[in-house]
């Protein structure tokens, strides 16, 4: 069974699943009558995406540090290009003793040098070679960060819907307690129960009570939680649609794995970026060429004098231009060249093992988001199986309590029967959902270019890396950074209400009956 044919909610529909309101006040909660209406969805999955997509600040951050990487290529290509440079001074002698009428005391000067790699053994190119290596690995992890985000908002997204179903499944569990312990103190007034039938109802609503509070709790916090991931309140969930393109077998999700995931790629990348750094670092044992030109003038500031009243003819001002070629041949340089290349090596080694790492992750976790999304899909045919049992269960319980041959005991063990098996058809509805959202994560096919979204507002890193790639001017800044994401402080704290129609109708009766006394 494939989960694309599996609309996580329709069960929850089935039962009249309700739809939760999220500005209502924090406390206990007043539980709605049976004839309460549905609210409309106000958020769907696909919005909770854009949001989280749009403003998110792991992701934010991510595209930002991509930007800065996308830097080192011409920080890398700069080594390469010419360099030009000026200099100027100026001095006043004050006190010389080896001074005499020649020898100028002020001196004013002005210098231009330009310079040119010619041969350097590779190591600009292969800087170059790497840095761009490293850029497509980094594009590979944002895509990779933006499937955890993903899964992130899924996993929030179904929490919610989870746990907004667990407390109403709690509150109607008290609700019925409440009617069953006033109509068990009643027949005891009359003599029809004793003691202990009503000492059973006031521990069994007290435990159902303590059991609502926990589910509140973690209700509060699913939905602080999707808040921190997506940036907003939840607002009234809509079901989320099925998944597409799931695998038939774990063999064919590894296979799609170890070719699409994106972290792979990222670490494949990284490895062989570090095999151009060896390059680079054994690019220090080689000769470098240069080529170099320069100009100075120099002005003696009416400085030089005369003898005997005739002037020196040394003139106040010089010029001179130079055009010369450096070769640098390295002889002996302590072992710090055989070190960088031993370096390098050793950590182009560990980026090999880092692949076989990764790889390992990979495979494990589609495996194991494979197997959990099937046994997810056991579990929710055993638990509907289970829920459909124990509704017939409490209801022939309920009838032979009538004729005598049930305690009140009996009923409130399958009433709370009932109910565990529908908190646990709800939860593995949950976990299928995202066990087969982190199998398409681990598949690469949970990126922002899978989901539909406009693509106008697609984040297209190769923009940036086009933007600076060739800038060569040494003042064109970008404008100062400012925030993105949204921050959340504005966001009231979330409450536990959940408004909506009864999801079991059997429990809208009371789990004890009156029957004659005998």
């Amino acid at each position: 069974m494939r989960l694309n044919i599996l609309l996580i909610g329709v069960s929850l529909v089935s039962l009249g699943a309700p739809a939760l309101a999220q500005d209502a006040p924090s406390g206990r909660q007043d539980v709605p009558s049976p004839g309460a209406k549905t609210a409309a969805p106000t958020t769907t999955l696909q919005d909770a995406l854009a949001q989280a997509y749009a403003t998110n600040p792991d992701l934010q951050g991510q595209r930002a540090n991509q930007r800065a990487n996308d830097e080192n290529v011409p920080i890398a290509r700069s080594q390469g290009l010419p360099g030009f440079n000026a200099t100027g001074s100026a001095n006043d002698s004050l006190y010389n003793t080896a001074s005499n009428p020649l020898t100028p005391t002020r001196q004013a000067q002005l210098g231009l040098n330009l310079s040119q790699p010619i041969y350097n053994g590779g190591r600009i190119r292969n800087s170059v070679r790497a840095a761009e290596v490293r850029v497509n690995a980094g594009r590979a992890n944002l895509r990779g960060t933006e499937a955890d985000i993903f899964t992130q908002t899924v996993t929030a997204y179904l929490n919610v819907i989870r746990d907004e179903s667990i407390v109403r499944l709690n509150q109607e569990n008290v609700h019925v307690l409440e009617v069953n312990l006033q109509a068990t103190r009643d027949r005891f007034q009359v003599g029809d129960l004793t003691r202990t039938d009503v000492a059973q109802s006031e521990a069994r609503l007290a435990l159902a009570q303590a059991q609502l509070r926990n589910a509140e709790a973690q209700l509060i916090g699913s939905r602080e939680t999707y808040i921190r991931v997506v940036g907003t309140p939840p607002g009234v969930l809509a079901p989320p649609p099925p998944l597409p393109n799931l695998p038939e077998d774990v063999q064919t999700a590894e296979q799609v794995a170890l070719a699409n995931n994106p972290f792979l790629e990222a670490a494949q990348l990284s490895r062989d970026a570090t095999r151009y750094d060896t390059r680079v670092a054994q690019a220090g044992r080689l000769p470098q060429v240069s080529l170099g030109a320069g100009g100075n003038y120099t002005n003696y500031l009416g400085s030089i004098g005369s003898v005997g009243g005739i002037s020196s003819g040394v003139p106040n001002a010089t010029t001179n231009a130079t055009l010369g070629v450096q070769v640098t041949l390295p002889l002996f340089q302590a072992g710090r060249p055989a070190a960088q290349v031993r370096q390098a090596q050793a950590r182009e080694g560990a980026a090999i093992e880092q692949v076989t790492l990764t790889e390992r992750g990979v495979i494990a976790q589609a495996r194991s988001a494979y197997a959990a999304y099937q046994a997810s899909l056991r579990v929710i045919e055993s638990s509907r199986t289970a829920v459909q049992a124990n509704q017939l269960s409490l209801e022939g319980v309920r009838a032979e309590n009538s004729v005598g041959t049930r305690t009140i005991l009996d009923i409130l063990n399958a009433e709370q029967e009932l109910l565990n098996s529908q908190v646990q058809y709800v939860t593995a509805e949950r976990d299928a959902y995202v066990a087969g959202f982190t199998l398409l994560a681990a598949m690469g096919r949970a990126q922002a270019k899978d989901l539909n979204f406009d693509s106008r507002l697609l984040y297209d890193p190769s923009v940036n890396y086009k933007r600076v790639r060739n800038r060569i001017n040494d003042w064109r800044d970008d404008k100062t950074p400012q925030p993105v994401a949204s921050s959340t402080r504005s966001t009231p704290p979330q409450s536990a209400q959940v408004v909506g129609a009864p999801l079991d109708p059997t429990l809208q009766r009371s789990v004890d009956s009156t029957r004659p006394n005998p």
